[in-house]
């Protein structure tokens, strides 16, 4: 028989006449059909098409499966939202619980899971770094530094206080000059004022340290000098007063409900009444009046680290910028040094 295409004379294998390529055109259909291949005996006759018109019939269902045409669908899933079924196939377990991702506040998408329950942002991420410095990491290292220099502060002072207060040749020294202590006094205006009054000076490394450096000294000569013209006994005891009620204090700020913040102005107030008070004091020469002069400055200043230490721990309705830890540890240190003066006054007899 012929093939449907044209066939090379001089090929002489032909075992592949009668196949038609895929590409080839379909075959005329005035050829006669091809006889069906033989089969081993014990198997029905085939028709004459090479291939059966009909797939083979299902497989028997497995125990504990339901019988599908074709394949048993797996039991205990459901469809997947969203598509169809596939025929002969189970459905994909569903639905699948999306991730959680929440980037307000500036925070990063976050992942829990896929349990669907949101993480705190806060115990991911800290959350914007605005100018109030909220966040409790960033405060937390605020209030560490501040509390650093500020110890280093009142150590300087301790030890010029002792120093000025047990060596004799020390105390007879600043007692009798005096225009050293006028020129302290001068320094420590002029630093105060640049660090108070200039944001770029107490921000500035490493200027503003020198500046915080050279004020402490300052101070600290001041209350030397005072300190050298006490029995050493009262300032001991002074000392020791000192650093109970600063400590009393600075937990009860700490620990309270109370918001002390927004008492700035009526300290202010009460500042400059204490102010004109001690002018008074100073022309009267009376030892009462000096007396309640010397208490007020006390339960004024004492006040002010109430004050200061909340702004500096932050929670409140105001709070100091996380950026000004020199002035923050500047007025913690001017309020300790302000109550150990006035209690030093209340208590203590000249030498």
């Amino acid at each position: 028989m012929s093939a449907p295409y044209p066939v090379d004379p001089n090929k002489a294998n032909a075992a592949n006449a009668g196949w038609a390529l895929p590409t080839a055109p379909p075959p005329n259909s005035s050829y006669p059909v091809q006889p069906g291949y033989g089969m081993p005996p014990g198997y029905p006759p085939q028709p004459a098409a090479a291939f059966p018109s009909h797939p083979p019939p299902p497989y028997t269902a497995q125990p504990g499966f339901g019988g599908q045409p074709g394949f048993g669908g797996q039991p205990g899933f459901g469809g997947q939202p969203g598509f169809g079924g596939q025929p002969g196939f189970g459905g994909q377990p569903g639905p699948y619980a999306q991730p959680v991702y929440n980037a307000s506040g500036g925070g990063f998408p976050i992942q829990d899971g896929g349990r669907g329950d949101e993480v705190p942002k806060e115990e991911v991420l800290p959350d914007q770094f605005g100018g109030s410095f909220s966040d409790k990491a960033i405060r937390h290292a605020f209030i560490r530094k501040v509390y650093l220099i500020l110890m280093v502060q009142l150590l300087a002072t301790l030890c010029i206080v002792s120093l000025f207060t047990f060596h004799s040749g020390v105390k007879y020294f600043v007692q009798r000059n005096i225009w050293v202590y006028f020129l302290s006094y001068a320094v420590f205006l002029v630093t105060y004022l640049s660090l108070v009054c200039c944001s770029g000076v107490r921000r500035r490394w490493p200027g503003n340290f020198i500046m915080l450096g050279i004020f402490t000294l300052a101070l600290s000569y001041m209350a030397g000098t005072i300190a050298s013209t006490y029995e050493t006994n009262i300032v001991i005891m002074t000392v020791g007063i000192t650093c109970a009620i600063c400590f009393l204090i600075t937990l009860f700020a700490t620990q309270t409900k109370y918001d002390f913040t927004g008492c700035g102005i009526y300290l202010f107030v009460a500042a400059m009444v204490m102010f004109l008070f001690g002018i008074i004091a100073i022309f009267t020469y009376s030892k009462i009046l000096y007396t309640v002069y010397s208490a007020g400055i006390a339960l004024l200043f004492s006040m002010y680290l109430v004050f200061d230490t909340q702004m500096i721990v932050g929670g409140r309705k105001h709070e100091m910028s996380a950026e000004e830890h020199i002035y923050g540890a500047l007025v913690l240190y001017l309020d300790v040094v302000n109550i150990f003066l006035a209690l030093l006054s209340l208590f203590g007899g000249r030498d």
